[in-house]
């Protein structure tokens, strides 16, 4: 009775997008209910009722339904398959209703869902060509027909009624069923649909972010190198106290991990994730990230912490994933020295987990509310101008470009806990 092939309505692609399990459901409720009506109900009304052209049109359809189960749908012509399955369910229980009684059949009815399908999938052209073959089906069943002898004539009208009852009411919650099950599909679709525009809005974010960075790294070479001039002339002047030099002699150090990050901007830009081969130890790297973040930041303190399940794993990383991980240790570390609490060190923890690494990173600031973690995963915050939030949205992206998932929980005592995972690779040596 329903097609085999749901599809979005006026679309190139729209008759290859199928909910093939729910409308073959669907078709065997209709094998069920000729099975029913050619077993049972004709049998006890009408014994002398011959039932085995019911029950051959019956089992043609069964037929027909495995035939989709075993992937002959896949062969059906891209364009007009959902119309074709529409006209041979028509066409069998046109066949079913000839031998049984034709339109004195309550049965005629169910001609009607089919026709409701098709208006909901079907384009409005082939809505209308499904509409006039049903009336023709049913014009053609009021004079060809074989007739029905019940062996009560008295309840004949009485059970006409009956029938036409629990005809209309099998139509009824069918046309609801398929309808509200494809609106939710639908709304599904939908808010699939969003969210992919969201990725990709965030996608081309990062792209115009990296573009900004390779600028950006272009012309700062120049007052780089001027700074690094002046450092190198302060440093020789005599008049310095020693202090003095100190500070410069982190002057020149920072200056030179500066211009060693811009120089290798170009070299790690487009850097994508590779496949196969590649792999890092997992400790190394993560050691290599907590190391980098300490030359930069010499005044405060991170402590990593590797379990020893961790010692021989080994993973796929790129240069975005190590920028998440240092861009979430920094956020760790100036959260605690707005909290006040500078001398506390950042810690990053590692261990083996169900979904593979698990890293964390905690803090003892003052936390980050729940709408701020909504908003950063879709861009920087419009209200930070400072920090922008450019780093949590960024290590999101990252982290989420490696299979894996960032996310947020309070620390005990006080503070934030940022955890995310990341799949590791078999370690074949």
């Amino acid at each position: 009775m329903i097609p085999n092939e749901c599809s979005l309505p006026d679309g190139p692609a729209a008759d290859g997008r199928t909910d093939h399990a729910r409308l073959l459901q669907l078709r065997w409720m209709s094998v069920l209910v000729m099975a029913l009506i050619a077993l049972l109900a004709l049998p006890l009304l009408a014994p002398a009722q011959p039932v085995r052209p019911l029950l051959a049109i019956t089992l043609l359809l069964a037929a027909f339904n495995l035939a989709l189960h075993a992937g002959v749908a896949g062969r059906l012509p891209a364009r007009g398959g959902a119309l074709l399955q529409l006209s041979v369910d028509l066409v069998a229980w046109a066949a079913f209703l000839y031998f049984g009684g034709g339109v004195t059949n309550p049965a005629i009815s169910l001609l009607l869902p089919i026709v409701a399908v098709g208006a909901a999938v079907l384009p409005a052209a082939r809505a209308w060509a499904l509409a006039a073959l049903a009336v023709a089906i049913y014009s053609a069943l009021w004079h060809y027909h074989e007739p029905v002898r019940l062996a009560d004539a008295d309840l004949a009208m009485h059970l006409h009624l009956a029938g036409m009852w629990l005809s209309f009411a099998f139509s009824a919650v069918t046309v609801v069923w398929f309808v509200s099950r494809m609106n939710a599909a639908l709304r599904q679709r939908e808010r699939d649909l969003a969210a992919t525009r969201a990725e990709r809005a965030r996608d081309a974010y990062v792209v115009g972010l990296g573009k900004l960075a390779a600028g950006a790294a272009h012309r700062l070479g120049t007052p780089l190198g001027t700074l690094r001039i002046l450092v190198d002339e302060l440093g020789r002047r005599r008049d310095i106290p020693a202090d003095g030099r100190e500070d410069l002699a982190l002057m020149r150090e920072q200056i030179e991990h500066c211009k060693a990050i811009l120089n290798s901007l170009t070299r790690e830009a487009g850097q994508q994730r590779a496949e196969g081969g590649g792999t890092v130890a997992a400790c190394d790297w993560l050691e290599a990230v907590v190391e980098r973040w300490r030359s930069l930041r010499p005044r405060a303190q991170a402590v990593l912490a590797c379990g020893d399940d961790v010692r021989t794993a080994r993973l796929v990383a790129d240069a975005s994933l190590g920028e998440a991980l240092h861009n979430l240790i920094d956020n760790a570390a100036n959260a605690g020295i707005a909290a006040g609490r500078a001398g506390e060190a950042v810690e990053v923890t590692a261990a083996r987990g169900v979904e593979g690494l698990v890293v964390e990173v905690a803090d003892r600031g003052a936390g980050i509310p729940e709408d701020v973690l909504a908003v950063v995963r879709r861009g920087p915050l419009e209200a930070r101008p400072a920090g922008m939030g450019v780093g949590l949205f960024l290590a999101h992206a990252a982290i989420e470009h490696h299979g894996g998932a960032l996310a947020f929980r309070p620390r005990p005592g006080g503070g934030t806990i940022a955890r995310f995972s990341l799949a590791l690779q078999d370690d074949t040596r």
